[in-house]
């Protein structure tokens, strides 16, 4: 992102508006911000907070026109801004006095708004005022190829590099969790090092699979019908103490899923609007498109009727809960 860039150089701009739901991203930003805008030993005296659920406006403007007490600038840090949202905030907050700062900000001060809010009024005149004169900062959920692309970003700034194929690993094994992929992708490149690439093979052999990942293999395992593989997944979960009723669980989960997808295509939705209606992130429908042709709609109410009752032997004790699965598992190998 050109922004952290700048930032990592020490071009900071005077105001910076911090916004969306993805966490991450906001907190990545305002860590980078405060270390590299404020020396380690000042961060007390130089960094200072302000939530304007319980706090006003004018508080941190007063504190961002005070010099600092050290060093050459100071953060000024304000959270939740409900009054850029349509949202009615518990304090009435003075808009006058922020514009009057936005025409004239402090020298020395790096003034952060941070709004953890999906959208903003675009018709309220400060939120106008404030994309004409901060540095807009947006921080939404990734679509898919969003995801590829940053962390191919990270990659390189951290030095490496990484093949298309292998950033498509990437996401397949973590999902769309952005703190796991900052962690795996740091985690890469150090085990490959400077201007060396990450392949997909590399990933493939570094990368936990989460509980979730697994079960997409088994589900595709038994999707071919390959029923000593994916019994081997199921043995492997078992052995890292899952739970074989949660196993089940995410088993029903998936081949639901796979119904859904299944009967919103045959309607002509595309893969975005199958993600809307089922709830799901589009990168869980895309990876359910891959395997729904191996099905019929007969075969999948006949799986979903098959661990109904495995649900029910589980829960009931009837049988032994990994039998319950096996079972399940082999019977799934049986042709149609």
């Amino acid at each position: 992102m050109s922004v952290h860039n700048d930032i990592k150089k020490g071009n900071f701009t005077p105001m910076y508006l911090l916004y969306g739901v993805e966490s991450f991203f906001m907190d990545e930003t305002l860590d980078l911000i405060i270390n590299h805008a404020v020396e380690e030993s000042d961060i007390e005296f130089n960094v200072s907070t302000y939530d304007l659920e319980e706090s006003y406006i004018e508080e941190a403007l007063e504190d961002a026109t005070t010099l600092p007490f050290f060093g050459e600038r100071k953060v000024v840090i304000v959270k939740r801004p409900l009054f850029l949202t349509a949202q009615k905030a518990k304090i009435e907050q003075n808009m006058k006095a922020l514009e009057a700062y936005l025409e004239s900000p402090s020298p020395f001060t790096i003034f952060v708004l941070v709004a953890p809010y999906e959208k903003l009024d675009e018709r309220k005149k400060i939120t106008k005022a404030l994309k004409k004169h901060a540095t807009v900062i947006e921080s939404q959920s990734f679509t898919i190829d969003r995801a590829k692309e940053w962390i191919r970003q990270r990659v390189e700034s951290n030095g490496s590099h990484i093949e298309a194929s292998a950033a498509e690993a990437l996401v397949e094994l973590v999902g769309m969790n952005i703190m796991i992929l900052a962690n795996e992708i740091d985690k890469l490149t150090t085990f490959v090092g400077v201007d060396s690439t990450i392949t997909r093979d590399i990933v493939y052999n570094l990368v936990p699979k989460s509980v979730e990942q697994n079960v997409f293999m088994l589900v595709e395992r038994v999707v071919e019908r390959n029923i000593p593989q994916a019994l081997g997944i199921m043995y492997e979960l078992l052995h890292k103490q899952e739970e074989p009723i949660k196993i089940l669980g995410l088993l029903a989960s998936q081949f639901r899923l796979l119904y859904q997808v299944k009967e919103y295509m045959r309607r002509g939705y595309g893969q975005n609007q199958i993600a809307s209606h089922v709830g799901v992130h589009p990168f869980r429908v895309k990876l359910a498109m891959k395997q729904i042709n191996m099905f019929s709609f007969e075969e999948l109410y006949t799986v979903m009727d098959e661990l109904a009752e495995a649900d029910y032997m589980m829960k009931t004790g009837k049988l032994e809960k990994k039998l319950v699965l096996e079972f399940f598992i082999m019977k799934r190998g049986r042709k149609r």
